[in-house]
């Protein structure tokens, strides 16, 4: 592999991450360029397991089939078979940049996986609440019961890239590992508050049974017409209980914050801030989810990029 192709490799993982990571690629220009190259190669990897996943016009037993065939041609490029592929050939030299873990990467793809797997309850439906008139297959729908099932979920989609971007960051303290998995549950907790309308959408129920019993809440009420019966006064309580949660792994940032490496601080003040910012505004909107999705505009993100680099400059991150 020539310099050129590495170069022209990474510009392509950049160009996917610019386009697709609308709330991430802010705090990746905050970074140094060989670490920008670093996290979007990581970034388009897990891009394309997530649209295999998510492709709807297959089965769910072809998605998962894809993804395998995918992480098997990773495996091999990993293991030294040459690629044309510019994410696996980009994704190589920042393992090796920065000793990423092969099991971490796998995990990654686990997670993207983790919604074509078959529920472990409800089994014996054949398909879920019909809306607008089609079904929707009783395998779309994984259940958790306990917040401890729903903390393992958030783990395999959120933390796992926490702890493959604070290797890129870089560290020394091991503390910096529970701390990026908290700060994972955290955005993770945040998009599933922000998502309820489209998640339902596609037959998707992440609240734990557990924290919907206690708002009077069950998985159909999600699911009939996307939700569209929700009664917004129990939607909202359960929603800001789930939000007050997620304020609680968010401050694991601060400490995590000051273990990683001093050029990589702004970039992760920047994420944080982001996602708070988000959490913060979906609670001004009252939990109103189901109107419409709630994001920042790209003035208020440029805003807190601009306002994490002052903070560099002046030491105060």
């Amino acid at each position: 592999m020539t310099d050129s192709q590495l170069t022209t490799a990474y510009a392509v993982c950049r160009g996917i991450a610019r386009r697709e990571a609308r709330n991430f690629y802010y705090s990746f220009l905050a970074l140094p360029l060989v670490k920008r190259n670093a996290l979007s190669a990581v970034y388009a990897f897990m891009r394309h397991a997530d649209d295999i996943s998510d492709d709807e016009k297959l089965p769910a037993a072809e998605r998962r089939k894809r993804l395998d065939q995918w992480l098997t041609e990773w495996h091999q490029v990993e293991a030294g078979t040459p690629s044309n592929d510019p994410v696996f050939v980009a994704l190589v030299d920042a393992q090796k940049r920065f000793a990423i873990p092969s099991e971490l990467l796998n995990q990654l793809v686990r997670g993207t996986s983790m919604d074509l797997e078959s529920p472990a309850k409800d089994e014996h439906r054949d398909t879920a609440p019909k809306q607008g008139g089609t079904a929707i297959a009783a395998s779309a729908i994984r259940i958790h019961s306990t917040f401890a099932d729903l903390y393992q979920y958030c783990y395999l989609v959120a933390s796992v890239v926490g702890l493959v971007c604070i290797r890129i960051y870089g560290y020394q303290d091991r503390r910096a590992e529970q701390l990026a998995e908290r700060c994972g549950v955290a955005f993770q907790l945040t998009n599933i508050i922000r998502d309820v309308k489209e998640d339902a959408a596609m037959g998707r129920v992440y609240f734990p049974e557990e924290d919907l019993a206690r708002f009077g809440l069950t998985v159909d009420d999600f699911l009939q017409d996307s939700g569209a019966r929700l009664e917004q006064s129990r939607l909202g309580l359960l929603l800001d209980f789930e939000a007050q949660r997620a304020r609680e792994y968010y401050e694991s940032a601060q400490d995590l914050i000051r273990l990683i490496d001093e050029d990589s601080r702004p970039a992760l003040w920047v994420m944080v801030t982001i996602y708070r910012r988000l959490l913060d505004k979906i609670a001004q909107k009252h939990y109103e989810v189901l109107r419409g999705r709630v994001r920042l505009s790209a003035t208020e993100k440029f805003g807190i990029l601009g306002h994490g680099m002052i903070k560099s400059v002046f030491g105060t991150i």
